[in-house]
């Protein structure tokens, strides 16, 4: 938790204990913006997914301490709010003074609710949908019935894929794929995400545009070869009776060809491509960056996380650091070295004594209050990639690195451009007009710029 857990707060509320939202008497145009905003996701509650929320930065830095602070604002103007909790990390519990389930539990008296989510439950689901549609499709002749899930260990990386899964069913990116939502399922306008860390966060961000180029690999393989042209049609059955199991999918001959594209048009346009919009969307998606400002390794790992983030197709809205009167000589520098994002403080949170959370709200400050609740995040974004045909270069914002960092390289007969910077590869298609090979590239204003011959 960091340096955010060093403040002792004092006792008492500032919210009418009679009234289910609160008010804010010294930022009433706040709250009408917040009431506004509640409105706005409660009539579209039904035909829009929630919202997802999350906190990336350095270790220490108050991530978590983050997360609970939005949740319990955003509980507080009357949004439904869920915050999911993926790790055994007992903070978030102490500092809300109850325990998280594997389930949703009430938290207070208010809309809020907390989850853990433990890969080692979450993993009894997939392997039971896929029994159920093996049960119809009668593929594995009952081998795979005898799998005892309770008997499963969770394998390094299944942590992220199962958690998609279950951000998924809360969220609804993607909408209409299964027809089993329960309603617990469609009860939350926003989602706060508290993760097993950073990179495992933004890995989750950027897997729907990195799964595409693999499912394309996948079917080259599967038509171009003997064993893929036996196999590959079996096991997408099963893979397509799995993702809708109350759906009538068809066990009849078909062809691999017309497999695969029933798999493509599900998987690609349904899918992958729905997640990987739902990132880059202020209005679905809300991604913040959490510092200590006074340590100087905590802003530059921000700064770089800022940059991964890009890398991974996200929408960074803002970055937050601790309130502390020791801080306020250096705020103007964050503020310079984040620009154009907006940074705002939020309060400390002691682990020297029982929250109370009307207290640490009313320590929010107004401009907290309006990066979380500004839909487009800080109003004052930069483009990640910007196209000039008249110059024929593009330039790619990338904070927190340098050129040495920066790997360039271009593919398919010069209509693509393959960015490998901070662990993350990102391909840039070009448009029609700038089609050609790279002459050159700087680095300048955390920009590279790429010229194009």
């Amino acid at each position: 938790m960091g340096s955010l857990l060093n403040y002792n707060l004092s006792l008492g509320s500032c919210f009418k204990s009679s009234s289910i939202t609160p008010t804010f008497p010294d930022t009433r145009g706040i709250w009408r913006n917040d009431q506004k905003w509640r409105k706005f996701y409660k009539v579209r509650a039904e035909e829009k997914p929630a919202k997802l929320v999350t906190f990336i930065g350095k270790g220490g830095a108050g991530k978590t301490a983050c997360a609970l602070i939005a949740a319990q604002y955003y509980s507080r103007t009357g949004l439904r709010t869920c915050l999911v909790i993926q790790s055994q990390d007992p903070t978030a519990e102490y500092l809300l003074g109850q325990k998280i389930g594997t389930t949703p539990t009430p938290i207070g008296n208010g809309t809020l609710q907390a989850v853990r989510l433990e890969s080692t439950k979450m993993l009894l689901e997939p392997l039971h949908r896929l029994k159920k549609a093996d049960a119809r499709l009668n593929l594995s002749q009952g081998v795979l019935d005898e799998v005892v899930g309770e008997e499963l260990g969770v394998l390094p990386g299944m942590d992220s894929i199962l958690a998609v899964g279950a951000l998924e069913r809360l969220i609804q990116f993607i909408g209409g794929t299964r027809s089993d939502t329960k309603e617990l399922d469609r009860k939350f306008d926003m989602i706060i995400y508290d993760g097993i860390s950073s990179e495992e966060t933004l890995r989750m961000v950027g897997a729907a545009e990195r799964s595409r180029w693999y499912m394309r690999y996948l079917r080259n393989l599967a038509e171009k070869t003997d064993t893929g042209r036996v196999t590959a049609p079996s096991f997408l059955k099963l893979a397509e009776a799995s993702l809708k199991p109350d759906s009538t999918v068809d066990s009849g001959w078909r062809t691999a060809a017309e497999i695969w594209d029933t798999a493509d048009n599900m998987l690609e346009k349904r899918i992958l491509q729905k997640g990987s919009r739902a990132f880059a969307d202020p209005l679905k998606f809300s991604c913040y960056l959490v510092m200590d400002p006074s340590n100087c390794m905590s802003v530059n790992a921000a700064l770089r996380y800022w940059g991964c983030a890009i890398q991974a197709g996200a929408h960074v809205s803002g970055a937050f650091y601790p309130a502390s009167p020791s801080h306020r000589s250096i705020n103007m520098s964050i503020d310079d070295t984040f620009f154009p994002l907006v940074t705002a403080s939020v309060p400390f949170l002691s682990m020297d004594s029982t929250i109370n959370w009307d207290i640490a709200l009313k320590d929010l400050n107004a401009d907290a209050k309006k990066l979380l609740t500004m839909n487009n995040g800080s109003g004052r974004s930069i483009s990640p990639v910007t196209f000039d045909q008249t110059k024929k270069t593009v330039t790619l914002f990338l904070p927190g690195f340098d050129k040495s960092e920066i790997k360039l390289s271009q593919w398919r007969g010069g209509s693509e451009l393959l960015v490998e910077s901070g662990d993350q590869r990102r391909v840039i298609t070009l448009p029609s007009k700038m089609l050609g090979k790279v002459a050159g590239a700087k680095f300048e204003n955390r920009s590279l710029v790429i010229t194009l011959k």
